[in-house]
């Protein structure tokens, strides 16, 4: 089997799904922001900066949701189908979207923007592809080049439909759709055809079995994954209230429509690219505490957009690049390091259900916060990743990291 199309398949899959769901960012700020009331704005007469966080919100419930459902369903019916289906549809999300912008129809557009959080839930599905139909030296750079294609993803959604808005609102979710035609094309012809495992049938009566069962929350009955849950979801909420909301600021504080907001976000990704390629090579004595460092680095650049002025709100958000790639360079190298023997997948898998479990939550509190003033939502980021900063560093001083996880050893 040639490993190169694979590759390529698997890191179109991941890039252009998480593309997908962080699309909208700069697009729904300004819309939801503008004066001039419309149907989408004011559905129901609701406050547009509730409607915006309810729209936040919706994408990424899809993504949990497929996310958990979308890996157990490829054990059993194969990587191939399901990833050329859900690629598909994804694409015909993106143009249900189109039209419910043209026709101005709120419980349309967040319906299409669940469906395809849905379908975009995918990752788990090329990660698995990757790992058993590689090994070695090259599994190990397939998949940390497919978490670099979903890092890159998050970063690239805005920017792509920042820089595409200006030709007319629809157009940057008809470029996603195209690209993930071009992405199911791809996977046709570079992965395999394989049987499904019919084994999973015996050892369970539905689907619904292994989605309950086999999925990564199952990991938190152990005590050292728990309290990793709890910081890396106060880490990623503050993280989260960062990207979500940075646009409204901009657009309240800076006065930028949606090319500014592009021209930001892109000054942001090439710092984050760029900080990423040197992120690796920290000395990691200790890893936890370099990780302690840079989430409290971050915590500093959030609030400092939450407190400054345009001008400095501006250097803080291109900042913030740098010590949140090198945190997300060495805490999930660490996770996978210390907690391998529970299984990689599920300790990533893990990972990022937390990422769409804190977008989830902190577009919901931004919605209720960014009526009073969009600060407080970016303040509130700020404080709970100061809070993982802090828990990091108390865990490091605790020396937990001294072994690896027994299995029985359960939160009790």
């Amino acid at each position: 089997m040639k490993s190169t199309p694979l590759i390529i398949a698997a890191c179109l899959v991941a890039f252009f799904s998480t593309v997908g769901a962080a699309l909208p960012y700069p697009i729904l700020a300004p819309l939801f922001a503008a004066d001039a009331a419309n149907e989408l704005n004011h559905f129901l007469g609701l406050p547009p900066k509730l409607l915006l966080g309810f729209a936040l919100a919706i994408n990424p419930l899809g993504l949990l949701i497929g996310a958990t459902m979308l890996g157990p369903l490829s054990d059993r019916y194969g990587r191939r189908p399901i990833l050329l289906s859900t690629s598909l549809a994804a694409a015909f999300g993106h143009a249900i979207t189109a039209l419910a912008l043209v026709i101005e129809s709120y419980p349309l557009f967040m319906a299409a923007r669940f469906a395809t959080g849905l379908m975009e839930g995918n990752d788990s599905v090329a990660r698995a592809m990757l790992a058993e139909n590689l090994s070695g030296n090259l599994r190990v750079r397939a998949l940390a080049w497919l978490n670099s294609a979903l890092y890159l993803g998050w970063l690239a959604g805005p920017l792509l439909a920042a820089l595409t808005v200006g030709w007319g609102l629809t157009v940057p979710f008809w470029i996603a759709a195209g690209a993930l035609l071009i992405t199911a094309s791809v996977t046709a012809l570079a992965v395999p055809r394989q049987r499904a495992k019919k084994n999973l049938l015996a050892t369970a009566s539905s689907w619904w079995h292994i989605v309950r069962h086999k999925n990564a929350l199952q990991l938190l009955s152990h005590r050292e994954l728990l309290r990793l849950f709890y910081i890396q979801l106060a880490y990623t909420c503050g993280v989260t209230a960062f990207y979500e909301f940075y646009p409204l600021w901009l657009v309240e504080t800076a006065g930028y429509d949606a090319q500014g907001i592009a021209w930001t976000t892109a000054a942001l990704c090439g710092t984050m690219t760029l900080a990423s390629i040197f992120a690796g090579r920290i000395y990691q004595t200790e890893p936890l505490r370099t990780a302690s460092l840079f989430a409290a680095i971050v915590a500093g650049c959030v609030a400092v957009v939450g407190l400054g002025d345009a001008r400095i709100g501006l250097i803080a958000i291109v900042v913030f690049g740098i010590p949140n790639a090198v945190y997300n360079a060495v805490m999930p190298a660490w996770c996978a390091e210390r907690f391998g023997n529970l299984g990689q997948g599920a300790v990533m898998g893990l990972l990022s259900t937390i990422f769409c479990l804190a977008n989830i939550m902190m577009a919901l509190a931004g919605a209720v916060l960014t009526l009073i003033d969009t600060r407080l939502i970016l303040l509130l980021g700020a404080g709970l990743t100061a809070s993982a900063a802090w828990r990091i560093s108390h865990w490091n001083r605790l020396k937990l990291d001294s072994a690896p996880p027994a299995l029985s050893e359960t939160t009790g």
